[in-house]
């Protein structure tokens, strides 16, 4: 009988092997590629003022060296992080737990049990729509959990089956 129960611990607690859609990585990247070029354009229009208005020169100074950083932050964030990201993202669901495990540095992996979940929702956003993306955020009494970047099929059936185990009544929207 214990032989039954540590088989059956082993396989419910085995690691998530579930992964996120492909396209994610194309999502993310477009994400960071607006983020940084916003950011990129203030320091530029800033640079600009001070050379109109010949401000104090360690403030030059300063906004060169903080585009230089954020050129080699913009390189970090468009080509490698979300090939990072992807590579280390896994989630898992059974009748007793969702699984969450994403990080290379900082790994973490999170263990819900269905019976804490109180809500389970799709979202999409329209970087997300170009792509036929959702995530599924599932809240607990403390804290939301996302599941970001899944298609569309995989994500409603992700969300009902969730809504199943957690015993989530539907409410019409």
């Amino acid at each position: 009988m214990t032989e039954t129960m540590e088989t059956a611990a082993s396989e419910e607690w085995s690691l998530p092997q579930q992964k996120l859609s492909p396209h994610a990585v194309s999502l993310w990247r477009v994400s960071a590629i607006i983020y940084n070029v916003i950011g990129l354009v203030v320091l530029a229009i800033l640079i600009v003022l001070d050379s109109v208005y010949d401000w104090r020169p360690w403030i030059g100074w300063m906004l060169w060296g903080v585009s230089v950083l954020s050129v080699g932050y913009a390189v970090w964030d468009i080509f490698l992080q979300p090939i990072w990201l992807y590579r280390h993202w896994y989630y898992g669901v059974s009748a007793e737990f969702l699984q969450l495990k994403h990080g290379a540095l900082n790994k973490v992996h999170q263990v819900i049990p269905m019976a804490k979940v109180q809500s389970v929702t799709t979202n999409q956003g329209p970087l997300m729509r170009k792509y036929g993306l959702y995530s599924v955020s599932v809240g607990t009494m403390g804290s939301s959990h996302v599941i970001p970047a899944l298609p569309e099929e995989v994500a409603f059936a992700l969300r009902n089956q969730i809504a199943s185990y957690a015993r989530i009544n539907e409410v019409d929207e």
